[in-house]
Parts: C-alpha cells; sequence; structure tokens
C-alpha cells in the first residue's frame, strides 16, 4: 500500500489518528502520573503495515520504555494490548485465549485480502457499541474454565524491565550503575522463550510463551471429591483481611443451601459447611483455582473429618490453615534400629562376644505353694540318707535352674573369679 503523504488523500484515508492507546495495566505502569509523546503516523503497524500515531512513554522507575507496536484496528480485532499483544481481559497469549475459548479465527496474510478483511472489520467496530469484540471473539462463549485459571490477576511490572546491556556481556560497560540497561547474565539462547515473533503472537501460532503456559494447564491439579461422603465443608484460604462472610454467602449460596460459614481471622482462611453433599461437590468445582475476590485468588480445598485431620497433617506437613510448612534443617533423623545378627541372642545387652559359652548357674529357685522353706545348712536333716530301711523318705531335692542366658556381667563364667587367680588364690 502507498503511504505517502503526498496530495492525493486517498492513500491517506485509512491512516490512523488517536488521542490514547489501548494499553493493558502491565505496559501502563503502577504511577498514574506518567508523560507521553504522541507522534501522528510515526510507524507502520507491524501487522497490517498502515500508518497509525505511536505512543511513547516510561512505565516508571529504572523500566525501559515503550511504545505501541500495532494500530488500534487490529488491537480491537483480537482485543489485545497494543504494546505487548496479550488478552485485555485475562492477560495471556492470544493463541492460548482461542485454545479456551474453542475459536479459530483465520486472518488473511496476503497484502490484498488482508485490506479488505481490515476494511469489513473497522465497519463492524464502528457500527458496534464497544463494549463487545467484534469477529470471531464476539461470538465465543464468556469464559472458560481454562483462562480463569491461567489468568493474571495482578499486573506483572518485571516484564518491563529494561534489556540486558551487550557492552557488559562482553565486559566493555564503563558506565557502571549509570548504565540504563540491566547488568545481567543473558538467557540461553537455545531457549524458546529467546525467539519470539510479533506476528505469529498476533496470529496464534507458533508462540512459545503460550505454548509453555498450555503445558502447565495440562498439568495443573485437580480437586477430587473424598471418599468419606459425610464430608461438606469447604476450605477457602487466602481471604486477606478485606473479604467478609457475606461476601463469601454471596458467591456460594448458588450451589446450594449453605448449613453454617466459619471465618478464622487469624489464619485468614473460612470453612463452609453444605447441606448436601452434591451442592458442596459443585461449589468446589465450580470454585477450584477459579475464585477471585476483590483481586485476590482464593484456595478452595476440601474439608478433612475429624478423625483423620491430624493423621494427614503429621504425614502431609501441611496446618489446618492449608500452609505447607517447609523441613526444619539440622534436625536429626530417626534413629536407625540396633545391629541383630544370627550369632547375638536378642537379650545381649552387654555386647558379649558369640563364643562365650553359656553360664550354668544352680541357683535356688523359691519354693511352689504349700512347700516350706528348707532349713540353712547344719540345722536340717542330715546330708545323707539313713540307713534304717522304716524311716521316712527323704523328699525329692528341690529344682535347680535350668542352664539360661547371661543377664548380669558378675554371671559371667569367664570373669568369676579370675583375679583371686592372679593373688595367689587357689
Amino acid at each position: 500500500m502507498a503511504t505517502s503523504l503526498g496530495a492525493n488523500t486517498y492513500n491517506r484515508q485509512n491512516w490512523e489518528d488517536s488521542d490514547f492507546p489501548i494499553l493493558c495495566q502491565t505496559c501502563l505502569g503502577e504511577n498514574p502520573y506518567i508523560r507521553m509523546t504522541k507522534e501522528k503516523y510515526g510507524k507502520e503497524c507491524k501487522i497490517c503495515a498502515r500508518p497509525f500515531t505511536v505512543f511513547r512513554w516510561c512505565p516508571g522507575v529504572r523500566m525501559r520504555f515503550k511504545k505501541t507496536e500495532v494500530c488500534q484496528t487490529c488491537s480491537k480485532m483480537k482485543n489485545v494490548c497494543q504494546t505487548c499483544l496479550l488478552d485485555l481481559e485475562y492477560g495471556l497469549p492470544i493463541q492460548v485465549r482461542d485454545t479456551g475459548l474453542s475459536i479459530k479465527d483465520d486472518m488473511p496474510k496476503s497484502d490484498v485480502n488482508k485490506e479488505y478483511y481490515t476494511q469489513n472489520m473497522e465497519r463492524e467496530i464502528a457500527n458496534s457499541d464497544g463494549t463487545r469484540a467484534v469477529g470471531q471473539l464476539g461470538k465465543a462463549p464468556s469464559s472458560s474454565d481454562m483462562l480463569l485459571k491461567l489468568a493474571r490477576t495482578t499486573p506483572y511490572y518485571k516484564r518491563n524491565r529494561p534489556h540486558i546491556c551487550s557492552f557488559w556481556v562482553k565486559g566493555e560497560c564503563k558506565r557502571g550503575e549509570e548504565c540504563p540497561y540491566r547488568h545481567e547474565k543473558p538467557t540461553d539462547p537455545d531457549d524458546p522463550l529467546a525467539d519470539q515473533n510479533i506476528k505469529d503472537r498476533y496470529y496464534g501460532i507458533n508462540d512459545p510463551v503460550a505454548d509453555k503456559l498450555l503445558k502447565r494447564a495440562s498439568a495443573m491439579p485437580r480437586l477430587d471429591p473424598p471418599e468419606d461422603r459425610t464430608i461438606t465443608t469447604l476450605y477457602v484460604g487466602g481471604l486477606g483481611d478485606t473479604i467478609t462472610d457475606s461476601e463469601l454467602r454471596n458467591h456460594f449460596y448458588q450451589f446450594g443451601e449453605i448449613r453454617t460459614i466459619t471465618v478464622v481471622p487469624r489464619q485468614q482462611c473460612a470453612f463452609i459447611q453444605f447441606a448436601t453433599r452434591g451442592a458442596a461437590e459443585a461449589a468446589a468445582e465450580k470454585s477450584f483455582n477459579k475464585l477471585i475476590i476483590h483481586g485476590r485468588r482464593l484456595n478452595v480445598k476440601w474439608g478433612r473429618s475429624q478423625g483423620s485431620r491430624g493423621k494427614e497433617r503429621e504425614k502431609d506437613g501441611v496446618t489446618e490453615s492449608g500452609m505447607r510448612l517447609e523441613p526444619v534443617p539440622g534436625l536429626p533423623g530417626a534413629l536407625p534400629p540396633p545391629p541383630v545378627s544370627e550369632e547375638e541372642g536378642p537379650t545381649n545387652y552387654f555386647n558379649l562376644g558369640p563364643s562365650s559359652a553359656p553360664a550354668v548357674m544352680n541357683m535356688g529357685l523359691p519354693p511352689p505353694p504349700g512347700v516350706s522353706m528348707p532349713a540353712p545348712p547344719g540345722f536340717g536333716p542330715p546330708m545323707f540318707p539313713s540307713m534304717d530301711a522304716m524311716g521316712p523318705p527323704m523328699p525329692p531335692p528341690m529344682p535347680l535352674r535350668l542352664p539360661g542366658q547371661v543377664h548380669y556381667p558378675s554371671q559371667d563364667p569367664q570373669r568369676m573369679g579370675a583375679h583371686a587367680s592372679r593373688h595367689g588364690g587357689t
């Protein structure tokens, strides 16, 4: 297309002139007072190649200057930011959004077809009220579960950082701290994120950022209902100081009758008990990784039964509020069991050698019930049996203790009397 500023005004009738850009919160910056420069017909749109008004500004301190890259017509057709080309509603790449909404918008790539398609879209944008998207995006469903899980709820200002200083990488930067560029090690050039194309991002093909987000969406955790059918309570964490029980009730009442709502301000969590299990399952399915109140993404989990709450908390290392506790470094682990070999018995308390013979101790046991204690030596009956055949028979000898294992060091026969022989004992 001709882009000269000659007298032929037909070539300039489709040039774009605007008063303010279409930007996302991240690109605009956190400072509400910024100064922009406006250049009328300053650049060609990188999608439709038509001249448009270029805006340039600095989002904040120690951030790089940013400018608009595409015209407002291309931005409105895809509902994206003019600078980063991310969706204005979800903050996601176009490929991720189209995949989540199950739409396929095949825009023409040739110059003639592109110009005809753009003129038709401009006519549709002019006839609309400006509150709804146009084209295939305007006919798509309003939301998607995957997009709600992946959507950003807060601006990501780290994306506005300066570029890496190429002189510092070569060791030749002499500016020091006054250098407006970053003095950091560059990323791996083989990383797919290091090779991004603005046209691929706009058309939603071969976008490495979108591929990374789609892989993350496929690996997202699920919230499976517990096997105990008596559990009808949901745990909601991350409430903060501003969310009240009435706001929770306004969201969860749509799923069924609510029995109680207990808010724990100290732990910044709440427990919502439903009257039926079906209502609790519907609320968990519709709210898991999707519940956002006052810009805060709330953590929704199933409650635990009273019996298994302590065991699961000790096993998983998770507190009642849902916070995962990191292991404390430096603490000793579980003590190892004592070594048990085949040669050592289970009662070898003093680690005696396996070669020591078991001691034979003839220690008298106490008499059984009904039998009197024997008299001391010298006071009882004679040791030898009487020759009188008419005398009473001798009682049977007391049973001796069977050989057993050593329980005390003094019972070891290898040690008994060992010191006496050294001093001349017999």
